[in-house]
């Protein structure tokens, strides 16, 4: 057994009860676990400080003396330990509100202590809370320079491993895996971009009592983790690309020659031209495509979807739309068959709420090939729904689809369809390359001439009455309003308006029988749910108050007015999705966002930029930088972005580099085998068995 897979009980100042929670409370099980355990900062303790020195500029502080008494004060949740500690300036006061029984025990009078932590003030009086306390070891370097300071738990610290007591089992560790650990990098990576041996960086992340040291450390450890990653991702498109097999779509044929020069409503833009050359690239061989189309709200993305379907059906192939929801799958219908009604071309529509006596004969003739063209929600899913040739896929706003559900699509086929799938999220290009590394990802970054830009606003509660004027004005010259709310339920801990509050103020402003207020939210039943929306795309309610359910998909041209109740609270690129649900008719449109009169700095940079551009990939990149790429893509538990010290927005130009180098080895040794490539093949072999298809299309 190697000594890094040594079970962690066997650490000197683990054993069997601590080692139990270390598994539990940190996913510790063995050296190894413990040794990738980084310190998520450090601090530096070169100074000691007197007492009287300390001042409210001082983030973190330490002092050297004794305590000369202490005592417990208060009661149950209100307890606390106090120690007096004193130096030969003066005293302070050490609290600390939990573990009191087991700090108790260890606190002695008779020691010199060095104690470090963050100076509080109450009544200009200092004390330090939960401080780190050690006795003095003349003979230890303990208190000087960098040191790292780990993530712990209540739990643990109930038994004495807070973040010094970790930090004291990684040193036990240390010596031995001396010469224990074999490098992963070639020698090539590692004189290129000047890093250290994999040995001597895991040494010095966790001691190092130099910044230089510490930081060359930190740099060869991100490089790892992003180049292998993007190895892995890499090569995965690679092998796809040569061992999946397709249907080739050689011909373009009358369908698509016929729509492309006589029933274009507008001429493409050059996005939208340059993404149908690289679909045409992509289905024209034998090997399936999978592509990524990103596309601002109101790119033209459905226009290309259809001229890439068209492509399949002129080539004898069946073609789907897949939706995320009924009324979305309904407006693609809509629009799919507006737009060809002149060609010959058999379009239907399946979901859930299709009735048997309706359903049975379009199974039927989906099955015998008589229908070129489906649009569908799950309902595509069904076991009973079986394809004749199915040829092409487009699967319209992907992340509502689990990775299993849209498998079920093309397993119904011999080999599987060409896989188009469309977002109008953009996605910054870093996390692109994270996320869909494995992917081929093309982008409609203009929109079409002529589209009037939506005039964005930012109003605080002060301006609510002049709001409700406007609205008043909108509706009178027979336009209809979205107003979404943040919440559904009042909350204890955030103050914002709510949206059941919301739509009864909103009623009181529009009453019956002059106006028709729609509600919608995701707690209601989806009949009534698709009831109310239907209500307000036929234009039978004048506003619809709703969460933001409305974000994905709904087309109501004659909605010139988006009012989005404490717009701080909401991210860039939502609050940029639900400003997109309006600008869809030819009428000027309006954003506002409503604020409350007091938000933080990130909120105001966030209502700022949307007032200051429409671009959603420029928006993306600042969303990315307030939010970080698990907020903004709810990939929190993906485990895609689940790294152990890479940082994909402040390691950017390491992850460039990582794939420029992946990129490289790729081209010059695909299967590992050169001699020098060794150390990167003996890693990355189990790296890969251990990670499934990362992509999230197939």
């Amino acid at each position: 057994m190697h000594v890094l897979s040594t079970p962690i009980e066997y650490l000197k100042g683990v054993g069997p009860v601590r080692s139990e929670l270390l598994k539990k409370e940190l996913r510790i099980f063995t050296y190894e676990d413990l040794l990738f355990h980084f310190p998520f900062r450090y601090v530096d303790k070169s100074n000691i400080y007197k007492i009287s020195e300390i001042n409210d500029s001082l983030t973190q502080i330490q002092f050297k003396g004794k305590i000369i008494r202490v005592e417990e004060k208060g009661q149950k949740k209100s307890k606390r330990l106090i120690a007096h500690f004193k130096d030969s300036s003066g005293t302070i006061e050490l609290i600390w509100f939990k573990s009191i029984r087991w700090i108790k025990q260890n606190l002695s009078l008779d020691k010199e202590y060095i104690v470090f932590g963050k100076p509080s003030f109450f009544a200009n009086k200092p004390s330090l809370v939960h401080p780190e306390l050690d006795v003095i070891d003349e003979n230890s370097d303990d208190f000087k320079g960098l040191h790292g300071v780990y993530s712990s738990t209540e739990k643990l610290i109930n038994k004495g491993l807070n973040s010094r007591a970790i930090s004291k089992l990684v040193k036990n560790l240390i010596p031995i895996i001396e010469n224990n650990i074999e490098e992963n990098l070639s020698e090539e990576i590692l004189n290129k971009f000047k890093l250290p041996d994999k040995e001597k960086a895991l040494i010095n992340i966790h001691i190092s009592k130099d910044l230089r040291v510490l930081e060359r450390a930190q740099k060869r450890l991100k490089f790892e983790e992003l180049f292998f990653l993007q190895l892995h991702l890499l090569k995965s498109k690679q092998l796809r690309k040569t061992k999946s097999k397709g249907y080739a779509l050689s011909a373009i044929g009358n369908l698509f020659n016929n729509f492309y020069n006589d029933h274009l409503a507008f001429p493409l833009t050059n996005a939208q031209k340059k993404v149908l050359k690289e679909i045409r690239f992509d289905v024209k061989g034998n090997q399936q495509m999978n592509r990524l189309l990103q596309g601002d709200v109101g790119s033209g993305k459905t226009i290309v979807a259809i001229l890439s379907m068209l492509m399949a059906i002129d080539n004898g192939f069946q073609a789907c739309i897949m939706a995320p929801t009924e009324i979305l799958a309904q407006q693609h219908f809509n629009t799919i068959s507006e737009e060809l009604s002149e060609l010959d071309v058999n379009i239907n529509i399946l979901t859930g709420s299709k009735k048997t006596k309706d359903r049975k004969p379009l199974l039927v003739d989906l099955e015998n090939g008589k229908i070129n063209l489906i649009i569908g929600t799950h309902a595509l899913l069904e076991d009973t729904v079986k394809f004749n040739n199915l040829g092409f896929v487009v699967i319209d706003e992907q992340h509502r689809f689990g990775v299993a559900q849209r498998a079920k699509l093309w397993k119904k086929n011999t080999f599987p369809p060409h896989i188009l799938v469309m977002t109008a999220t953009p996605i910054p290009r870093t996390l692109s390359m994270t996320l869909y590394g494995d992917l081929d990802v093309s982008i409609i970054d203009e929109l079409p001439p002529g589209r009037k830009e939506i005039k964005t606003l930012w109003r605080s509660d002060s301006s609510r009455l002049k709001i409700i004027r406007f609205m008043h004005e909108q509706i009178k010259i027979g336009r209809q309003i979205y107003i979404v709310f943040p919440l559904i339920d009042e909350s204890a801990k955030l103050d914002y308006k709510n949206l059941i509050e919301g739509y009864e103020s909103i009623v009181r402003e529009f009453p019956l029988p002059d106006f028709q207020v729609s509600v919608v939210h995701g707690q209601m039943k989806a009949d009534d749910k698709e009831y109310e929306m239907q209500r307000f795309v036929n234009g039978k309610t004048n506003i619809l108050v709703a969460t933001t359910v409305i974000e994905v998909g709904v087309n109501v041209p004659n909605a010139s007015v988006m009012v989005i109740e404490s717009a701080e609270r909401f991210g860039l690129s939502q609050l940029h999705q639900l400003r997109g649900r309006v600008g869809r008719g030819a009428n000027q449109s309006y954003c506002i966002l409503m604020s409350g009169n007091k938000i933080s700095a990130d909120g105001k940079t966030r209502l700022q930029t949307m007032i200051d551009t429409n671009d959603g990939f420029k928006l993306a990149e600042v969303d990315l930088k307030l939010r970080g790429p698990g907020d903004m893509m709810g990939t929190k538990q993906s485990g895609m972005l689940n790294f152990k010290i890479a940082d994909i927005i402040k390691d950017n130009k390491i992850l460039l580099h990582a794939r420029e180098q992946a990129i490289k080895l790729i081209e010059e040794d695909f299967d590992l085998l050169k001699s020098e490539n060794i150390n990167i093949a003996r890693f990355y072999r189990p790296y890969a068995r251990e990670r499934m298809g990362w992509s999230r299309i197939s």
